[in-house]
């Protein structure tokens, strides 16, 4: 009964701005704390000399990963963050409006006809814009409900119309939880642990950048993303 009476009011309460405000501010909250409670791990990077370094570039995430990823954001900084236009997106697009980012809506899709076809294109051209503009962009790499890490090609071809860099980045903790029921193994992370931060090596994608070197830098994505991430939870992983 009571698992009957959650589904008929949870669509209701997700479509409240008062209940989706509470929760927004809870999750914010939450995340801080989290982020804060966690010491940081020897050899983490620091987050805020690596957006110095690298500003405005393209900061990539893997999907499952990137839960405390606002947390990083240096005070101040202009960033822009690109969410789905699906209703599961709206909780987690209003959090990072919390955290003082900018919220492009569309999706990179698996290849051009799906880019194209869920208004990629203007959403990649709206980052665009903020890059020009001076603003970093945040973007998880890996398509939702694709294959988990494995990076998409929209982040690519935004690294090629832009002319700015796409730099990996991983943050883990030593205490975690992961959904491994989850497609992407979505993983929770949890106070009173470590922390690391480990930011990749900028891989830059070439103005004039056929379909066959589009391929080939978003395999390249694709590793640094995978290598950052081994090296996060590798350092949250050692022994004091």
């Amino acid at each position: 009964m009571t698992k009957r009476l959650w589904r008929k009011v949870r669509a209701p309460l997700a479509e409240s701005a008062f209940v989706l405000d509470g929760i927004t501010v809870a999750i914010g909250v939450a995340l801080r704390f989290i982020y804060a409670a966690n010491r940081t791990a020897k050899g983490s990077h620091d987050a805020s000399a690596a957006f110095d370094v690298h500003a405005p570039g393209i900061a990539a995430f893997w999907h499952g990963q990137h839960i405390l990823a606002p947390c990083m954001k240096p005070k101040g900084a202009k960033m822009a963050a690109l969410f789905s236009r699906s209703r599961d997106a709206e909780l987690n697009a209003r959090v990072a409006e919390r955290f003082g980012f900018e919220i492009v809506r569309g999706s990179g899709g698996r290849d051009r006809a799906r880019t194209l076809e869920k208004g990629g294109i203007r959403a990649l051209l709206t980052l665009k814009k903020a890059l020009d503009g001076g603003t970093a962009v945040a973007m998880i790499a890996d398509i939702p409900h694709g294959t988990p890490r494995e990076a998409g090609l929209g982040i690519a071809m935004l690294g090629r119309i832009s002319g700015r860099p796409v730099v990996p980045v991983a943050l883990a903790t030593s205490r975690r939880k992961v959904i491994e029921s989850s497609w992407d193994k979505t993983t929770i992370n949890l106070p009173f642990g470590r922390k690391a931060v480990i930011v990749g090596d900028p891989i830059h994608v070439p103005a004039d950048a056929d379909d066959a070197e589009l391929e080939r830098k978003r395999r390249e994505i694709t590793a640094g993303l995978n290598a950052v991430t081994a090296e996060a939870y590798r350092l949250v992983s050692a022994r004091k």
